[in-house]
């Protein structure tokens, strides 16, 4: 049953999309005012559809943690190292200036902007160390057990 109404779905935003995108490339090219007009209800489908996905993988994720108690505590404790990384990367990011190829300022000293890009650039090499550590141990295991 389930599958059934899965399978019309699917098929309802399948044949509004191609109508949707068969309004577009009906329009002459040359014609920009009539193009933007087609274009608009294409876009916010698409965006439509794309928060829908989201939203139902967000929501399918969490019930399949929640009916799961072991995956819960895996969960979490993933959740809990990540902001320890976060929060180590933001102790060792730098609020100074940041420049652009001309040496013109992009982001003051002290600012939010230059503290928080320096943090995603320390949490993005620290998430790499990591993971190239267990790529090596795991390589390291893998053949030593054959």
């Amino acid at each position: 049953m389930n599958s059934k109404i899965l399978k019309i779905i699917v098929a309802v935003l399948f044949v509004v999309g191609v109508g949707l995108f068969g309004r577009v490339a009906s329009i002459d090219a040359e014609n920009v005012s009539a193009i933007s007009e087609a274009v608009s209800p294409l876009v916010t489908y698409s965006v439509a559809l794309l928060v829908m996905a989201v939203i139902t993988a967000i929501v399918a994720s969490l019930l399949g943690i929640f009916k799961n108690p072991a995956a819960l505590k895996k969960t979490l404790l993933g959740v809990v190292a990540l902001g320890v990384a976060l929060l180590i990367s933001y102790i060792l990011a730098s609020d100074s200036a940041v420049y652009d190829a001309n040496n013109s300022v992009i982001a003051k000293e002290g600012s939010d902007i230059s503290k928080y890009t320096s943090t995603g650039i320390w949490i993005s090499l620290i998430l790499l160390l990591l993971g190239g550590v267990f790529f090596v141990y795991d390589l390291a295991k893998g053949l030593i057990k054959s």
